[in-house]
């Protein structure tokens, strides 16, 4: 156990209650909100991609954790903390690197007081990697790469790392996931984790326990598999997805598998960004929109529609934006490793490509050698 500021604070047991409320926004999503000491989760409404705040006081000490950092092509998170007046985050973690989790840590590194970086350890040769590996180096920050089994008390909040006990190289595999708890009260975050290492963390015997789960890949059908949804048993489920995204996510069958458990489903897609209060005994959520989750997020494959494709510049066809049609002109990609693809979207590298089953290390080496193929 390490403990990390303050010392652990204790609450009582009793019962969750999860309640609902719309939040009162003032433009530029400048939320209205009465003082509240216990702890707020933020899961924030960055389009297709990740970011949750943790931000709770204690002992007259303000305590900020950031896990994952939005979309690279985007501001919205920075913007967001902004307008909350967020000056310093103690730990601020990328669950993988993947270019939707790690996107605006360069530009928060730069505008806003960060104590610690967390990474998986995990590398690629994106740009949005190597510019956040350089903004690292540049505020020396202090870094960290966690792994299964370490335990933190940060302030009241214990942070529990769930995963990785190793990295392998697959960076969904290494995805950071880590049991918060408040009091009585708890939230999982996975990031990317998929079935493998869903089962992975079961089969170690962690307590996977959790009022709160934060559906694994944006609610793809790679995660949140029945027998870790079982596991955690969560009251409350929340995924961060993209409306009407390239990927579909989330996927229909995650949907209703998590509303045939009957656990209560937020989406940003739906309901904006989702805060979720605890005072160490009880949980309130509140939603920056109504919305009602019945099915899952709109299909991506509309064949009637007329295909618009601008992503194709000197024979160059980028992985991450291409549609289906135009990705089957790639060596060994046809309709169905394409929508493939699609689905395991975003590749930080042509390498990655070995990810989609029929693609091995020859037929990789065909489509480098091809050039047609590229990452953005």
């Amino acid at each position: 156990m390490y403990t990390y500021g303050k010392s652990l604070f204790v609450m009582v047991a009793v019962i969750i209650l999860v309640g609902c409320a719309q939040l009162d926004l003032a433009g530029n999503n400048s939320v209205k909100q009465e003082s509240f000491e216990g702890l707020r989760v933020h899961f924030i409404n960055v389009g297709q991609a990740d970011a949750t705040l943790f931000e709770y006081t204690a002992e007259g000490e303000d305590y900020r954790i950031l896990f994952d950092a939005g979309h690279w092509q985007e501001k919205n998170l920075l913007e967001y903390l902004q307008v909350k007046e967020i000056e310093h985050i103690d730990i601020m973690i990328g669950s993988h690197p993947h270019a939707d989790h790690i996107g605006q840590m360069d530009i928060i590194l730069e505008a806003i007081d960060v104590n610690e970086v967390w990474m998986s350890g995990d590398i690629l040769s994106s740009q949005t990697f190597l510019n956040v590996i350089d903004a690292i180096e540049a505020s020396e920050v202090d870094y960290h790469e966690p792994r299964a089994g370490e335990v933190y008390d940060v302030g009241p909040l214990e942070v529990k790392v769930l995963n990785p006990d190793q990295i392998t190289g697959d960076v969904h595999e290494g995805s950071i996931s880590i049991l918060f708890t408040y009091g009585q009260t708890s939230f999982l975050l996975t990031g990317d984790a998929e079935e493998k290492t869903e089962q992975a963390m079961i089969d170690l015997g962690y307590h996977l326990g959790a009022d709160v789960l934060k559906l694994g890949h944006h609610g793809s059908s790679t995660s949140t598999i029945p027998a870790f949804l079982q596991a955690v048993n969560p009251s409350v489920a929340v995924v961060s997805a993209g409306i009407d995204n390239d990927y579909g996510h989330p996927h229909k069958e995650v949907v209703d598998r998590v509303i045939e458990t009957g656990i209560e489903l937020y989406a940003t897609y739906e309901h904006g960004t989702i805060i979720i209060e605890s005072d160490g005994e009880t949980l309130q959520i509140v939603t920056e929109q109504d919305g009602d989750i019945e099915s899952s997020n709109e299909p991506v494959f509309k064949e009637e529609e007329p295909i618009i494709d601008d992503v194709v510049e000197s024979n160059c066809i980028d992985l991450n934006e291409a549609s289906v049609e135009v990705l089957e002109e790639i060596s060994h990609i046809g309709e169905e490793r394409a929508r493939t693809l699609l689905e395991l979207r975003p590749f930080e590298s042509i390498e990655e490509l070995v990810r989609i089953e029929g693609i091995g290390e020859g037929r990789l080496a065909d489509i480098i050698e091809e050039g047609l193929a590229c990452v953005r």
